[in-house]
């Protein structure tokens, strides 16, 4: 896809994003019931609420393209492997924080080219923070009303390593990755705004050594990469989409020192 043609789309994309985010917005103060999924996982009104508006307002935009998100039965890798292009959708992204009611969830929706995130729209509708980029077109971030920002990664990590954790508990894992970073500082957040806070340079790095799937990262990817910074595998290769029977990612970095093998802390 051109990028000419990634810069048409990505208003619309956004003001998908803000209906998504309004109906959420709904849910969050009228009250909610929570269910749990297939895999163990919360749900509430607002996840199909905002995805209805979603996949409804894409097809209505890119009516060729397919729609892949959260809250429904995943395509099978037999069909979806010959999607040169689809979009992405994780509509409501940190759905336990969204119970908690701490603010830090986000609605996220990516367009995947080939193997690789495109376009990333990332908003937190409580907070009114927008992020967004497009391939080639820069990264930036909106709060409420204000301009537009070009956003970038911090490309040097200072004495202390920055690091954007969540709210849950760490894993063993993540311990002995933090001990081994040596000196460092911790900042607590929800949902995708973890990797845009690297992506922002507010945040040098986010290590996610547990579970997650595709739509988690892919619209944070775009916007990450665009800013300057890079999400990879724990070898240090770049993660990309599509590209097995499942839809698990493997565990991951967000940087934005790409000089540093951060796999060597493990």
């Amino acid at each position: 896809m051109e990028n000419h043609g990634l810069k048409e789309l990505l208003e619309p994309v956004i003001q998908i994003a803000y209906q998504a985010g309004k109906v959420i917005m709904e849910v969050y103060d009228a009250g909610f019931s929570v269910e749990e999924k297939s895999d163990h996982t919360p749900v509430t009104e607002a996840d199909t609420a905002a995805n209805h508006v979603i996949e409804s307002a894409l097809r209505e935009l890119t009516p060729h393209l397919p729609i892949l998100t959260e809250e429904d039965k995943p395509t099978p890798y037999s069909e979806r492997q010959s999607w040169s292009r689809y979009w992405l959708i994780d509509p409501l992204d940190g759905t336990r924080e969204f119970i908690k009611r701490n603010g830090e969830f986000t609605v996220n929706i990516a367009l995947i080219d080939g193997d690789e995130s495109v376009m990333g729209v990332v908003y937190a509708p409580v907070i009114g923070v927008l992020y967004y980029a497009a391939k080639g077109q820069g990264a930036y971030k909106q709060a409420s009303l204000n301009a537009p920002k070009a956003i970038k990664v911090r490309d040097r990590c200072g004495e202390k390593v920055v690091v954007a954790c969540g709210r849950s508990a760490p894993s063993n894992e993540i311990k002995t990755f933090l001990g081994n970073l040596g000196d460092y500082d911790i900042i607590r957040v929800g949902s995708a705004l973890k990797s845009c806070l690297v992506a922002e340079g507010k945040a040098d790095l986010y290590a996610r050594l547990g579970p997650t799937s595709e739509w988690d990262t892919a619209a944070a990817q775009c916007v990450v990469e665009e800013a300057g910074g890079a999400i990879t595998d724990t070898n240090m290769k770049r993660l990309c989409y599509n590209c097995k029977d499942d839809l698990l990612n493997p565990h991951f970095f967000v940087t934005g020192d790409k000089s540093i093998k951060w796999s060597d802390f493990l």
